[in-house]
């Protein structure tokens, strides 16, 4: 195959200096199929805090395909760019869930509760094939194993093509794997100068708003002075080593001020409407 165009479209986006616009999913059909048509740049399969399920993750991946969409262009990749959270914390080096989720398919992984240098180290290698010492960009040291059939046959591309483009960006400016970690605690403030000094190929850093509000002592209160300012250090330390920074909790009322800030991988939740069914039971209540 000749230069194969770019297949992740949050990448896409970011590359060029953008914002990449994302929104956590469940590992449904349904659910897939109704984002297929989104203008969503990307979504994330949400493995944390949902049950783990590999298969029903494939059966997503699929429904997500729009084949209208993909006739009509001249990318193989589906146009919502799938990627998914593993479930386990950065501690517990969870590299089979990442195996087995590059290998059905998904084009990044997001890691939950990364704490220090070393787990930092663990989510970018364990999305990266091993290589030779000598070869470019050779840490950090991939430890994937090798089985990408299913892989090959979702990206659309020969074995030999996917190996070309199955490495992490911006690290491979080539890469097609978006490599997302979270920083949801104190300790990983603390570390996250030298995870991002030390460890080449975090795509970006999410915060974990949720959980870091919990250890300060103002949970769910996402407007708390102390909360925004731990937060702001975060986007301070980002901005200072020129890594993406990522907000899970956007809307209509703090978006604006989200991007003047400078996050530029926005999360928002989708919104469910029942406007028809309103509409309904108001002209039935007028019978």
């Amino acid at each position: 195959m000749g230069d194969i165009p770019r297949l992740n479209g949050i990448v896409r986006a970011l590359e060029t200096g953008g914002v990449a616009f994302s929104s956590f999913l469940s590992m449904d059909i349904n659910a897939a199929t109704a984002f297929s048509t989104s203008k969503y740049d990307g979504v994330v399969f949400e493995g944390e805090h949902n049950p783990w399920d590999a298969a029903a993750l494939s059966d997503s991946l699929q429904y997500l395909l729009n084949r209208q969409q993909i006739a009509s262009s001249d990318s193989l990749a589906p146009a919502v760019t799938p990627l998914v959270r593993v479930p386990v914390n950065g501690v517990e080096k969870g590299q089979w869930h990442a195996k087995q989720a590059l290998d059905s398919g998904v084009y990044g992984v997001v890691w939950p509760h990364i704490s220090t240098v070393e787990e930092a180290y663990n989510a970018v290698a364990a999305c990266r094939y091993p290589r030779l010492s000598d070869k470019p960009n050779f840490e950090p040291q991939g430890i994937r194993g090798d089985g990408p059939t299913r892989a090959c046959r979702y990206w659309g591309l020969s074995q030999q093509d996917y190996y070309a483009k199955a490495d992490v960006w911006p690290l491979d400016p080539k890469g097609e794997i978006f490599v997302i970690i979270q920083i949801e605690d104190t300790a990983g403030i603390k570390n996250l100068p030298e995870m991002l000094k030390n460890v080449p190929g975090i795509g970006a850093v999410l915060i974990g708003e949720g959980d870091l509000g919990q250890e300060l002592g103002f949970p769910r209160q996402y407007d708390h002075p102390v909360l925004l300012e731990a937060m702001a250090e975060i986007v301070a330390t980002c901005k200072e080593h020129n890594v993406v920074v990522g907000h899970p909790h956007a809307n209509a009322g703090n978006m604006q001020r989200l991007l003047d800030e400078g996050y530029r991988f926005i999360m928002s939740g989708p919104t469910r409407s029942y406007d028809g069914l309103e509409k309904g039971l108001e002209l039935t209540n007028r019978v």
